[in-house]
């Protein structure tokens, strides 16, 4: 009983440290899906896709991977490997990054 506590606790311990990393992200993965769902063929297709995925959790399970995986990686490794874009360093101005690395895209914002 002792043990599994401890265990349970260190999860909950280590799951706070990742959420709470103040980490907001760019959410690539959702924005995309959104981005997707715009690209159907008339506002009928676009409102029952949206429904369907909806409904059936796409929406949700993709907010959750940006949340948990891909904003925390963009935190702590710079780039977010679904929108394969690099932070600039704290007050850095984003033209100038990409003028030393040419055809990496750069997002606006920095950390």
């Amino acid at each position: 009983m002792q043990k599994s506590w401890k265990l349970s606790a260190v999860i909950v311990v280590l799951c706070l440290a990742v959420l709470m990393s103040g980490c907001y992200g760019t959410f690539s993965l959702t924005k995309r899906l959104h981005h997707w769902n715009g690209t159907q063929d008339g506002r009928w297709a676009q409102e029952g896709v949206f429904l369907l995925i909806a409904i059936v959790p796409i929406y949700g399970l993709c907010i959750l991977g940006d949340a948990l995986i891909f904003n925390s990686i963009e935190f702590w490794g710079g780039n977010n490997p679904i929108a394969g874009t690099a932070l600039a360093p704290t007050g850095a101005d984003p033209a100038a990054v990409a003028a030393v690395s040419p055809g990496t895209p750069v997002a606006a914002t920095t950390r």
